[in-house]
This record gives structure tokens, C-alpha cells and sequence, in this order.
């Protein structure tokens, strides 16, 4: 188990890169979790009070969630069965945070198809979000953090219908009960991302699914 004030640490590191980070202290909480809610990445300690990190991948591989092991073993074999058991990645718990980040960025790209952190969609359109910006041609789109949040999400996976629940949880965490108070949360947001991106060019490239969400286009 990360110790206390490791666990805060990280939190409060991926949060100001603008991340979205939930946390789960023993693996009955995590399994819960994982039942409950889609998530981008899952970081895994073995050692947790009530059972072993490692047999989430046994029970969670299928999830859509890229896995990191973080372990305190320097053994090879140790690595080597994380990865046999499913993990995307294998890291030594005292990782430098920054190191953390960029493995988080490198496997965006490679899920996304991507050989730099910038993604190109529409009609001219780049979000970088390393830099945190958005640009058409040379100019600045001046989207919010929600906005550029929905944008960035919707392109990691472009050609797949993503649930209102799947884009609340990316941009803010929303509970289902949230959801199901704020119904319109994430329609008035999407919204407002055409809003703000149709003075530069057309944006039909993103497009509404009836009974589940929303979907960016491939190409």
C-alpha cells in the first residue's frame, strides 16, 4: 500500500496536469469502483490491506482502462508477470512523478495512434495537451478546461460512442446520481464546445448518439 502522504503526492501532482484522479485504499473499494466506472488509466499497488492489487488484473483485464503496476520489487520476474498477468506498464513505486506523467502521455499516443502529443481533427483543427491548447491554423480557440477536457477525451477515442457517464467521469467525476440530477450536464457542454469551435470551421465531426452520447468521427 503507497504510503499516505506517496498517495497524496501523486494525486495532487496528475491533478494540476489535468487529470481527473479518484482513488481506491483497499481492494474491495477498487473492485467497487472498476464495476462502476470506466476510467483511462488504473495505477496498481500490490500490497493492500485486504487482499492483493495484482488480481484486479486477473478480474479487470477486460476493462478498457490501460493498467500500470507500480511495485516496490526490483526482481525481473516480478516485472515480467505483471505484464503476462496484463499490465500495460510496470514502474517502481518511487517513480519520479514527472516520469509518471510522460508514460501516462506515451500511452495516450500509442492508444490514440499518435507520434507526437498533438491531435489533428476537422477541418484544421490541433489540440495539444502537453501545452494545454487549441489551435486552428495560427490561431488561438479559446476553449475552457471543461471544453478542452470533452475535445481531448472524444479524440483518444475517435470512432467510438462514449456515454454522458464516461465524459462526466473524464472531466469532473460525476456520480451517477449526479448524472441522473443534472441530465443536460454534459449536452450543455457539448454544446458549448460547437459554439465556441464553429466560428473556425464546421464542426460536424462531432456527432450525437442517440440514447448514449457522443461520438468523434476518424479522419
Amino acid at each position: 500500500m503507497f504510503e499516505e502522504a506517496r498517495s497524496t503526492a501523486m494525486r495532487f501532482f496528475l491533478q494540476q496536469a489535468h487529470y481527473w484522479v479518484d482513488s481506491a485504499p483497499t481492494y474491495a473499494s477498487a473492485i467497487g469502483k472498476l464495476a462502476q466506472q470506466e476510467y483511462d488509466f488504473v495505477l496498481l499497488t500490490q500490497e493492500l490491506p485486504d487482499g492483493d492489487g495484482m488480481d484486479l488484473l486477473r478480474t479487470e483485464v477486460q476493462s478498457s482502462a490501460s493498467f500500470i503496476v507500480l511495485t516496490s520489487s526490483t526482481a525481473v520476474e516480478d516485472r515480467l508477470r505483471s505484464f503476462d498477468l496484463g499490465a500495460d506498464d510496470c514502474l517502481p513505486a518511487t517513480v519520479a512523478l514527472p516520469e509518471l506523467e510522460r508514460h501516462l502521455r506515451a500511452i495516450i499516443r500509442q492508444r490514440a495512434g499518435l507520434k507526437s502529443s498533438s491531435i489533428s481533427f476537422g477541418a484544421g483543427f490541433v489540440l495539444d495537451p502537453a501545452a494545454y491548447t487549441l489551435h486552428h491554423g495560427a490561431r488561438t480557440v479559446p476553449v475552457s478546461r471543461t471544453q478542452f477536457e470533452l475535445l481531448h477525451c472524444l479524440l483518444l477515442h475517435r470512432g467510438q460512442a462514449l456515454t454522458r457517464q464516461r465524459l462526466a467521469a473524464h472531466i469532473g467525476g460525476l456520480s451517477n446520481d449526479s448524472l441522473k440530477k443534472t441530465s443536460n450536464y454534459i449536452d450543455v457542454h457539448i454544446k458549448n464546445v460547437r459554439k465556441v469551435l464553429s466560428p473556425f470551421a464546421p464542426v460536424d465531426f462531432l456527432k450525437s448518439v442517440h440514447g448514449i452520447g457522443y461520438r468523434m468521427t476518424i479522419g
